[in-house]
């Protein structure tokens, strides 16, 4: 709740990713039958499209089993290779479509953007409502949100950062933002919202 900026930004690879980069192999496996499966789905691949992307999937994952057995690197350098093979796999995989499905995956992903821009309108209304949020406020969320996006966006495709180089900057971009929202909001509406955030997690199930 106090990172509105963030919403619908994630300050890290996706899931499946960050799976892969640490090495978690059973996440891996699983995570990458599910890709397969949820791109064969949606875009409707061919049966030679299902058996090369089954294939690559092996491959990286054998790659990345013989990666976890090295021991004469150090930890810094096991995570760039592994970030490089990710990589590398996504653009395999990338290889794979056809023209027409790469117009529906664009599409895809345009969907994707719109839904998120929908729930965040949705959560922006809400917090405007429990927080007593000004037309004023609205704005600057708004317009912060779209800056920061932004940022996120230019850090994650700069190919010339390295994986700790752009965690940095990410985890820099993440500090800014909460400087940002204490210009924006009151006092009172930050502890309002430590209050709700410390609710919601004492609500939680314990695990």
């Amino acid at each position: 709740m106090i990172l509105l900026a963030f919403s619908a930004i994630t300050l890290s690879a996706t899931a499946q990713e960050k799976r892969e980069i640490k090495g978690d192999r059973h996440g891996q496996h699983m995570g990458m039958r599910h890709e397969r499966g949820m791109m064969a789905k949606q875009l409707n691949f061919s049966d030679d499209q299902k058996k090369q992307a089954k294939a690559i999937g092996e491959d990286f994952r054998k790659q990345m089993q013989d990666l976890n057995k090295k021991e004469n690197i150090t930890v810094k350098q096991q995570r760039d290779q592994k970030e490089a093979l990710v990589k590398a796999k996504k653009a395999k995989m990338d290889a794979l479509l056809t023209p027409e499905q790469k117009t529906k995956l664009a599409q895809l992903k345009a969907d994707h953007k719109q839904k998120a821009e929908e729930r965040y309108a949705k959560h922006l209304d809400k917090m405007k409502t429990s927080l007593g949020l000004s037309d004023d406020q609205v704005a600057q969320l708004k317009t912060q949100r779209q800056a920061i996006h932004d940022q996120f966006k230019a850090i994650k495709e700069n190919e010339n950062l390295s994986r700790t180089e752009r965690k940095d900057k990410l985890m820099a971009l993440r500090s800014e933002a909460k400087e940002q929202n204490k210009k924006i909001f009151t006092e009172d509406q930050l502890k309002k919202m430590e209050d709700m955030h410390k609710k919601h997690f004492d609500k939680q199930p314990a695990k």
